[in-house]
């Protein structure tokens, strides 16, 4: 289920959903191979969306809002849709006062969030009453 990527960021499959997060350890290598393992698995995989979970990023500067902008417009232009989740509010508000765009990029509050804009819903267990897994609305 979890393949890392070249770069070392594990890209996980969800039905036609790619889940993936970046870490505070992106430089230009990394996100070359990211970027090249993302577009080969939307493509390989047949993903119709990919999620990128970027809570833990502490920093957003322009190099990793424009690997962002770049990532969303190749997965749309091989037919999926990306969703960035999890942006911290101090990574928004540093965004705006560098007066950085993520221009065409959709996000959402969090992974969970994301996944069900994705048209994924959270079910519960039919026995124990607590949550179950994530399951397609198809």
């Amino acid at each position: 289920m979890s393949t890392p990527a070249s770069g070392g960021v594990p890209i996980l499959r969800l039905g036609d959903v790619l889940v993936t997060g970046l870490l505070n350890e992106l430089d230009d290598t990394t996100a070359v191979a990211f970027t090249e393992e993302l577009t080969n698995r939307i493509s390989s995989d047949g993903a119709r969306g990919v999620l990128i979970d970027i809570s833990r990023l502490e920093i957003v500067d322009s190099f990793v809002a424009r690997t962002l902008m770049e990532l969303t417009t190749m997965a749309r232009l091989l037919g999926a849709r990306v969703i960035v989740a999890g942006m911290r509010p101090p990574v928004a508000i540093t965004l705006v006062e560098l007066g950085i765009q993520l221009t065409g990029v959709e996000t959402a509050l969090n992974a969970e969030q994301a996944m069900a804009a994705m048209g994924w819903h959270q079910s519960l267990q039919p026995s124990g009453g607590g949550l179950g897994e994530f399951r397609p609305e198809h």
